[in-house]
């Protein structure tokens, strides 16, 4: 079998609507937001049974606040992770789609997986209140289907990368898998370097938690600085942990990548570096260093975020699969009406963020009249309304 063949074989013939690079750019931005969101429900969720557990009143309102952020978390996530979803299966398209069919099973079910995850966080947070022992049993089955989600996305994802073995999964023991009913390729160090770093970021979300609402006259004091503490002490230990978990994936990798002479690795370990001196510094006044750790983690994710499609890149070009040769198809209007509709999209959300932003540091009303961008945010969304009606009854006729 010529897998370099096969894998042209297997990209769609009508080619790209646009050019290749643009979708890999948006690939790496899109995960880089979307994988923050995971981390703060991996973490959050956890953090939410262990307080629970813990039983005192100061973990007991922490288990609350975690329970419920996770609701939201993952509600964000999951949209989130809709356009790096759509932006792999456009590049990268041979691998995913062919790695999705080996697991068929699996990728059906994790929606169903994730619907369960979430109505027993939601269930969680609703009856937390109760202070009774077996309520935690609701968070920890999310944080137990969360993982199983995790697991199934790492799987996938990994497999992907491997076409050499795909034959022999679907051949599976001398017979036709038909049903997808196997997760075929599990690297520890890799899944790993995504958990690791759920705790450090939901430390740092800790520390924001103290800075935001510190302006609010009905928040305890104590308690916030209490939780900004525990954030600080938990983003500094979790960031040095994953940077020893990323030291042992950096050993897995093949040898003949050479990645760690590439320059975006290069790149990434001052970034890294940077992080790790400003927790330190960090752990005298968490609300202080609250915005700077969150800047500078975001970078790193960022960073992490891009060196990951550098590595994609080199997993596929060991069958000689570049993103840059894929047949582009020029399509400017649907490009165009994409990305006005992107823009548009990032303009509206950025308005509900303040209005949420303002409402959510302040114990009494505010008044919104004065936020920029109001009239501009409804007009914006009725003209995208409009157009899309064009649009379709133009096609329709």
């Amino acid at each position: 079998m010529n897998i370099p063949d096969m894998l042209t074989s297997l990209q769609d013939p009508l080619g790209i609507p646009f050019y290749p690079l643009v979708f890999q750019i948006l690939l790496v931005v899109t995960f880089a937001l979307h994988i923050i969101f995971v981390n703060f429900v991996v973490g959050g969720s956890f953090m939410s049974v262990y307080a629970y557990l813990r039983g005192d009143t100061y973990h007991r309102t922490l288990s609350k606040a975690f329970a419920k952020a996770t609701t939201i978390n993952l509600s964000i996530a999951i949209v989130l992770g809709v356009a790096p979803l759509l932006f792999t299966q456009v590049i990268y398209d041979p691998f995913w789609y062919t790695s999705n069919v080996l697991s068929a099973s699996w990728m059906i079910g994790i929606v169903f997986v994730l619907m369960t995850a979430f109505a027993f966080a939601y269930l969680f947070y609703l009856k937390s209140s109760t202070g009774k022992r077996h309520t935690v049993l609701w968070g920890v089955f999310s944080f137990i289907l969360i993982i199983l989600a995790a697991v199934i996305m790492h799987s996938v994802s990994y497999q992907a990368l491997q076409p050499a073995h795909w034959l022999a999964w679907y051949m599976n023991n001398g017979r036709t898998d038909l049903y997808g009913a196997h997760l075929h390729a599990f690297q520890v160090p890799r899944f790993l370097h995504f958990v690791v770093a759920s705790f450090s970021l939901t430390g740092a979300f800790m520390m924001l938690y103290t800075w935001y609402f510190w302006a609010r006259d009905d928040m305890d004091k104590q308690y916030l600085t209490r939780v900004g503490r525990t954030g600080a002490r938990m983003a500094l230990g979790f960031t040095l942990l994953q940077m020893a978990v990323g030291v042992w994936w950096l050993l897995s990798l093949p040898a003949t990548f050479h990645f760690y002479t590439n320059n975006m690795f290069m790149l990434g370990v001052p970034v890294v570096v940077v992080l790790v001196a400003t927790l330190i510094l960090a752990q005298s006044d968490p609300r202080k260093y609250a915005l700077p750790v969150a800047v500078i983690m975001g970078i790193t994710v960022f960073a992490m975020s891009s060196l990951r499609e550098v590595l994609r890149m080199l997993y596929a070009g060991t069958y000689h699969y570049s993103v840059y040769t894929y047949h582009v198809n020029m399509s400017l209007g649907s490009t165009a009406l994409f990305l006005a509709s992107f823009v548009m999209g990032v303009f509206i959300v950025a308005y509900m963020l303040k209005v949420i932003f303002r409402m959510g540091r302040s114990s009494k009303p505010i008044d919104l009249s004065s936020l920029r961008f109001r009239t501009w945010s409804v007009y914006l969304m009725v003209v995208w309304i409009l157009m899309m009606i064009g649009i379709g009854i133009t096609i329709a006729s």
